[in-house]
């Protein structure tokens, strides 16, 4: 049984190659609701979470719970329908575990969509937002403990943890194709309740555009594996100014999801190009 971090991801690694013989230069994390992305994936090989070693397994409502490979508009991409959260009982250190076996299987680029609330009066629901920096309010960080210099520093960086100009490039794209579309904050938080009104107006004062329940640990670790990060945000609810919440519903966040989930998946069509850092 492998004892370190470093020989459980090479485990899992070994195990996936022996499934396919795919190179996915992208990894797609798929948040709540935009599981319906893998539709358009011209799929050659599916693997369940539970076959991976030391792969957990989603517990979440509307998360498929499988390892997608296949080709996207051309480009191979390995893709996690459905992803895992803090809030489900794991540690910080296993929520992040496919992120370093996507660092290890030498992807190029990880994109992570998410769906969050609006805390910014100028984002509406169905809106999409490139986020551009964060907020970590999560009582737990995925690189706590031993570090292991074979997977990143044990001080990583986060000056530039997101690309700003993948950003622009990004918004340009949604302006052309005439979707709503923002840069923002995304506050993370550990979930799995929403928010109550005096924590979204602190959301607000703090700066945050975005508050969810996921996201950070992944951006975490893949700087610290110095992994290109593009992260997506769909605003499900509108959740600032204070006097227009109403309560929300699972359902109603997943029908959001899912009637933005097109948006998203013509964004990224659009920036392929792109997306994969040059040489």
């Amino acid at each position: 049984m492998p004892t370190t971090l470093y020989d459980q991801i090479q485990e899992a690694v070994a195990f996936i190659k022996s499934k396919t013989a795919i190179a996915p230069q992208a990894g797609i994390i798929l948040g709540t609701g935009l599981n319906n992305l893998v539709d358009y994936i011209d799929t050659e090989v599916e693997i369940s979470y539970a076959d991976i070693p030391h792969f957990p397994v989603s517990t979440v409502q509307s998360h498929k719970g499988k390892l997608v490979f296949g080709q996207f508009e051309g480009m191979p991409v390995m893709a996690m329908a459905g992803r895992f959260h803090y809030y489900e009982g794991y540690t910080a250190r296993q929520i992040t575990f496919p992120v370093r076996v996507m660092a290890a299987m030498n992807i190029q680029r990880l994109v992570v969509s998410n769906a969050a609330g609006s805390v910014n009066a100028n984002i509406e629901a169905g809106d999409i937002v490139f986020v551009h920096d964060h907020i970590n309010l999560h009582p737990e960080n995925p690189l706590r403990g031993e570090n292991d210099e074979r997977l990143g520093p044990r001080f990583p960086d986060m000056l530039k943890a997101y690309d700003r100009s993948l950003n622009a490039k990004g918004l340009a794209v949604a302006k052309k194709l005439g979707i709503r579309a923002h840069e923002g904050v995304y506050l993370g938080l550990q979930g799995p309740n929403l928010e109550t009104p005096a924590e979204y107006k602190f959301a607000h004062v703090i700066g945050a555009d975005m508050v969810g329940m996921s996201t950070v640990p992944e951006v975490l670790v893949a700087r610290h594996a110095n992994l290109p990060v593009l992260v997506l945000s769909v605003a499900t609810n509108k959740c600032y100014p204070i006097e227009e919440l109403t309560e929300t519903t699972v359902d109603e966040v997943i029908a959001v999801a899912q009637g933005a989930e097109p948006k998203m998946r013509k964004i990224l069509s659009g920036l392929l190009p792109d997306l994969l850092p040059k040489a």
